[in-house]
């Protein structure tokens, strides 16, 4: 195998690993039970945001020297900050951290002691975390190499033998706007947000290994590349396997528990058994990293104000409580997190690739506020909010009945102020 084949392998498997979490595995089989027969078009919608986006992420990240911050900081120093810091607490002790627990708990814990409380569970699962955190060692790195595969292997085994003997016949299930809601479900992975924090690591590992410019740029491809199709082929079978239930298995099923009983279907109880002990570790190893990363980030940039321990154990307090509500009350907590935090996210990230728009920050900054502006006018509803006067005036905005208000403005203010910008410079150079 050539040098460089195996080094965007290596690279592009451990991309998969960071990216392959809790809301990997519980979201797509929900989605494909309650999409039925459009399970196709929701496979689609979610890869696009759940696994394209995640990669342009990284790309984007590619041409600002692999650092989200200088990125985000062409809109502004403090935009920069107050944006990173919003990043970490989602995909840490606010919505990811806690969503690791809770599916440990539901998936592992529960299955085999039903009778410990979630506190219980809680402080348990965070308190082994510090002692991996606060004392780093070896261990949970080597544990996480060995999972990753075991976990493919399971899962391979789980959704080969459900498409050879399926569990229950695909049905329809009249669901609307399937791709649209498809597309907004993929953000609770938070893979898009996670990927411009991951990017400074894979970076760093591709010009680690002797790449540089041009080449590294390639290299960096070629290993998303290997993350995003091994995410896609997991994503539908897994939707494949839930459109398998619509029928068979009840429509309040909790997520967990969905997977719980295609797994206990499909390959008996020691699948299930197999499904939650390796999901539990694996979160757990995720939670381990993350709280690592979220303690070193606010450190760094408290200036050591926030010292590592500290953070540690304020991230896992935080978790701790948030965590106790259970995956799918955090579910319901991140969606107007995520839904103002994603086009943000993605105007940032489509600004960067554009040459053209990345050369001007008025341009960027402009666009990102717009974005920021209407998800947080769009958001407002879901918290109770405004809900009469917002909705008839989200009415007169196109994609709005989708859940993509932000869209249209975002693009027109974009057109307008590159026009502007250009008719300023031929100004300039004319009077010159």
């Amino acid at each position: 195998m050539k040098r460089t084949t195996k080094d965007f392998l290596v690279i592009g498997l451990a991309l998969f690993a960071m990216f392959f979490g809790a809301g990997n595995l519980i979201f797509p089989p929900y989605l494909g039970k309650v999409m039925g027969s459009k399970f196709i078009i929701a496979a689609i919608g979610f890869v696009i945001t759940g696994v394209g986006l995640p990669f342009l992420g990284i790309l984007a990240c590619t041409k600002t020297n692999g650092n989200f911050e200088n990125m985000a900081g062409k809109v502004g120093k403090k935009f920069s900050v107050l944006c990173s810091i919003a990043i970490f607490l989602a995909i840490g002790p606010m919505l990811a951290i806690p969503r690791t627990a809770a599916t440990t708990h539901e998936l592992t814990i529960q299955p085999i002691f039903p009778g410990i409380s979630p506190l219980v569970s809680m402080v348990l699962y965070f308190a082994l975390n510090l002692c991996f955190v606060l004392k780093p060692s070896k261990v949970i790195d080597n544990i996480g190499k060995f999972l990753t595969p075991v976990l493919l292997i399971v899962l391979s085994l789980l959704i080969v033998k459900g498409i050879v003997s399926p569990i229950g016949n695909i049905t329809y299930t009249n669901i609307d706007s399937a791709f649209s809601s498809s597309l907004i479900e993929g953000y609770q992975t938070m893979d898009a947000l996670a990927s411009l924090m991951f990017a400074t690591v894979i970076t760093s590992s591709v010009i680690s290994k002797g790449y540089k410019g041009g080449e590294a740029i390639s290299m960096t491809i070629k290993s998303g590349l290997v993350a995003i199709i091994g995410l896609g082929i997991i994503y539908g079978g897994l939707m494949y396997l839930g459109a398998q239930t619509s029928n068979i298995l009840p429509k309040d099923i909790t997520k967990t528990a969905l997977l719980l009983q295609v797994a206990k279907k499909i390959l008996g109880k020691y699948g299930t058994l197999s499904v939650g002990i390796a999901m539990g570790l694996a979160c757990f190893t995720t939670s381990v990293g993350l709280i690592t990363a979220g303690s070193s980030f606010f450190e760094n940039i408290s200036k050591g104000k926030l010292p590592y321990k500290i953070n540690a154990i304020v991230i896992s307090l935080v978790s701790i409580a948030i965590g106790s509500f259970g995956v799918d009350k955090i579910v319901k907590i991140s969606v107007p997190i995520l839904s103002v935090l994603y086009p943000v996210a993605i105007v940032l990230i489509i600004t960067t690739l554009f040459t053209t728009l990345s050369k001007d920050n008025v341009v960027i900054k402009v666009s990102v506020y717009v974005a920021l502006f209407f998800s947080i006018i769009e958001t407002l509803p879901t918290i109770g909010i405004g809900e009469i006067v917002i909705k008839n005036i989200m009415d007169i905005i196109p994609l709005s009945n989708l859940g993509f208000a932000w869209v249209i403005p975002t693009f027109i203010a974009m057109i307008i102020t590159v026009l502007i910008r250009k008719s300023k410079d031929r100004f300039k150079t004319v009077n010159n």
